[in-house]
């Protein structure tokens, strides 16, 4: 494969672009936006855009909230010529509730197990579950509920709503490529309540010894998702 000071090209480049764009479609045809971002190039990210000094993953068009879009032309041209990131724009179709890694492990866990540790009281929690190279991982969930008290006082826990956005599966990295812990298809791309997933990250956190207290507002800012960047 070669690299131009500008962008990759070559076979690899090629079937990059092609993999990213067959899967913006697919998300794109279940309802989900998308926008393109800045795609990998070397050790760092590129957007094409003159003087852009973000080197991390962004979206690679400014009005990227207001252009984000399902439709299968426009995303085919965005990814005509070159192989960008699938960035999935939340608040819409889903919100995103973003965990460390040891929290996202336990609650797949008992979701997996279901009843016998979830409870019969508890809504099907169930959905799709995005893991990024860093080690984050991503809830999908209904949209439009905030986060509760403890949570929300919880400077690892990330809500991702209206004018933020996730990089997507086939998606790489410097660390790697995001993947799916649990697919959408999995779960014919039902999304579960939010309150269902808070309560048992709310579990999880304390069977970690990390429950937050409610009404404790944090100390520091909020800790920035390494997924979610200004345009």
């Amino acid at each position: 494969m070669q690299w131009s000071n500008r962008e990759p090209i070559g076979p690899r480049a090629l079937l990059d672009r092609l993999r990213l764009r067959r899967a913006a479609l697919r998300y794109a045809r279940q309802g989900w936006a998308v926008t393109p971002g800045a795609y990998l190039n070397g050790d760092r990210f590129a957007c094409g855009r003159p003087g852009c000094p973000i080197m991390g993953c962004h979206p690679a068009i400014e009005c990227w909230e207001d252009d984000a879009s399902t439709d299968p032309a426009r995303i085919a041209a965005w990814w005509r010529d070159r192989p960008y990131t699938v960035l999935l724009a939340t608040g819409g179709a889903f919100d995103v509730l973003e965990v460390p890694a040891a929290v996202g492990l336990r609650v797949l866990g008992a979701v997996r197990l279901h009843t016998g540790v979830i409870g019969p009281e508890r809504e099907d929690a169930r959905g799709p579950v995005a893991v990024a190279p860093s080690g984050r991982w991503m809830f999908l969930v209904r949209p439009g509920e905030e986060l509760g008290p403890e949570l929300g006082s919880c400077l690892d826990v990330l809500r991702h709503g209206r004018g933020s956005w996730i990089p997507a599966a086939p998606s790489r990295t410097p660390d790697g490529q995001v993947r799916w812990a649990v697919t959408p298809e999995e779960n014919g791309w039902r999304l579960p309540a939010s309150a269902t997933v808070q309560a048992m990250l709310l579990d999880a956190l304390e069977a970690l010894g990390r429950r937050p207290q409610p009404g404790v507002p944090p100390s520091v800012p909020r800790q920035m998702s390494t997924a979610r960047r200004a345009a």
